[in-house]
């Protein structure tokens, strides 16, 4: 089967169906992390083991889609694969340790460090909107953090803080990268993320059952590589302000199942925080809409500013 076979051109509104869609697959990433048979793998185990087997399901999962004629090395794919392995076990360990809110609202700032980074590495301009969601980001990260610093969310709220910083890194990498091709990028940071933890991971002797591997292959494929085909398709005809926004979806429903099916609550200071996070998202992408970015190559899954967390 051709790449053009799966990948289709849709219409503008397809496109924001299929936005939807992503956002709401990328959201069951505190559920399927919640649920009893996750529950059941040991504490100490839980993080690194999903995710080192996520990555490599996703990894695995968008090899039919790499352009690999297009593929060549260039050194900054390092720190971005790199940044891309700490971050994604640095959020999923938050995920097992803290609410599912507070982990995903955290990683969520990884849009507003990228400011900083973007400034400092690139020498991009930051603009007001910028100002507004990384301001936003602080004080959303105050009351999330401080409110909880005793109890025994703290570790995993520290994790999620960590998560945002080392996204932002991917986020600034695969800007500095927008002329490779994008579903390369996107498959090797997956898969150096899960092969640099397998040693670790294989030394903790875990044995999984075949409910808990169905749940972790579907952590990689169903939550993490069809959203991204999805989100592919889609920002061909949205544009990518609208797409960013749209996706920032993902970061209420994600606790919100996790509510409904599992009745983890979060505190109010982590509504408050995440509400204060994502308030600066959607006025960056609505009253300070950025300036149009270079284009990425045709076929690239992530135009530089719709980069997103997870």
């Amino acid at each position: 089967m051709s790449r053009s076979s799966l990948i289709s051109h849709p219409s503008s509104s397809t496109g924001r169906t299929l936005l939807l869609a992503a956002a709401l697959l990328w959201s069951l990433g505190g559920l399927l992390a919640k649920i009893a048979p996750i529950q059941a793998i040991p504490l100490e185990a839980r993080g690194p083991l999903l995710a080192c087997y996520r990555a490599l399901f996703a990894a695995a999962c968008l090899m039919p889609f790499v352009h690999w004629r297009r593929v060549r090395w260039r050194f900054g794919l390092v720190p971005l694969a790199l940044s891309y392995a700490v971050m994604n076990v640095l959020y999923v360990t938050s995920l097992t340790r803290t609410t599912a809110a507070a982990a995903i609202f955290l990683q969520y700032t990884s849009v507003a460090w990228a400011v900083g980074l973007g400034w400092l590495l690139l020498r991009e301009r930051i603009d007001r909107g910028d100002m507004v969601a990384l301001a936003c980001a602080v004080a959303g990260i105050g009351c999330i953090v401080a409110a909880e610093s005793g109890s025994a969310n703290a570790w995993g709220n520290v994790l999620g803080v960590g998560s945002g910083l080392t996204y932002a890194g991917v986020i600034v990498g695969l800007r500095a990268l927008r002329d490779e091709d994008g579903w390369f990028l996107i498959l090797l940071n997956n898969a150096v993320g899960g092969l640099l933890l397998l040693p670790w991971v294989w030394s903790m002797h875990v044995s999984l059952t075949g409910v808990q591997w169905s749940v972790v292959a579907g952590f990689g494929m169903v939550q993490l590589a069809i959203p991204y085909i999805l989100f592919a398709n889609a920002v061909r005809t949205v544009r990518a302000h609208e797409a960013a926004l749209i996706t920032i979806l993902e970061a209420v429903l994600n606790p919100l199942w996790v509510w409904l099916f599992v009745g983890e609550a979060a505190a109010a200071s982590t509504w408050l925080g995440g509400g204060l996070i994502v308030l600066g998202l959607v006025l960056r992408y609505t009253v300070f809409i950025p300036r149009p970015a270079r284009a990425a190559p045709a076929g690239s899954p992530l135009p530089p500013d719709t980069a997103r967390p997870d």
